[in-house]
């Protein structure tokens, strides 16, 4: 994919916003696997918020892959009940401000966000496969080695769950500007953590993107014996 050398204007990310918002009523309109489906699909600089309930888990799923094939689509974030039972999802390094008001906010420092006080370089105090979701908004460009933490995420996700990471791309200057930012990070480092020779947990990149500022990344734990991705998902985003 062809990345933009500078940050989409907010002109441009409202007009993406009003063109996305139209092509998921058309598709949630005329495609039979969806119509009719509890969910809502809102956007926001070219995320997807997916939000409501549905009966089975592959109706999710269904819905986030179609979304998820929009030209302009960044990512795909959802807070949907799933047969009745509301998703427990984790915001680690949220500081103040949480992605979704419901979820729980894990943090060194206790601010208003922040639900758990933990030092997240010492693991994630959550059980094996007890988070349907783990958002990690700016903050793994904080950590000068972040794949500890992101072998915690994979533990601590139900198989199916979803990793959803932001971060700032590297060519932008905001990942420079902040002296606290030790790591510079880009699309391609999603497929590093994909396919890493010397750890046997393994992530399946559902989406990425980039909006010329900031890089964006869903990614699905792989469980024993599962296939990693082929090339054709791979070419998705990746060299």
């Amino acid at each position: 994919m062809t990345l933009p050398l500078a940050p989409l204007s907010n002109d441009r990310l409202d007009r993406l916003d009003q063109y996305l918002r139209t092509a998921v009523q058309d598709l949630f309109k005329n495609d039979d696997r969806v119509r009719g489906l509890g969910v809502e699909v809102s956007f926001h600089g070219g995320v997807a918020h997916v939000t409501g309930s549905v009966e089975r888990q592959e109706e999710l799923e269904l819905v986030r892959t179609l979304v998820g094939r929009l030209g302009g689509v960044l990512g795909v974030w959802d807070r949907v009940r799933v047969g009745g039972t509301d998703p427990v999802i984790l915001d680690i390094g949220c500081g103040d401000t949480k992605q979704y008001p419901d979820n729980i906010g894990v943090d060194m420092r206790d601010a208003e966000g922040v639900d758990v006080v933990a030092d997240l370089a010492q693991g994630i105090p959550f059980p094996d496969g007890s988070a349907d979701r783990v958002f990690a908004v700016h903050i793994l460009e904080h950590l000068v080695d972040f794949l500890p933490l992101v072998d915690e995420c994979h533990r601590v996700l139900r198989p199916g769950g979803i990793l959803h990471v932001l971060s700032p791309w590297w060519r932008y200057v905001n990942a420079v500007a902040d002296p606290t930012h030790v790591r510079l990070l880009d699309i391609q480092t999603f497929k590093g953590i994909c396919s890493r020779p010397d750890s046997d947990l393994r992530w399946y990149p559902l989406h990425a993107g980039c909006d010329g500022a900031s890089i964006f990344a869903d990614l699905r734990p792989l469980q024993a014996g599962e296939p990693e991705a082929g090339v054709v998902q791979l070419a998705r985003w990746f060299d």
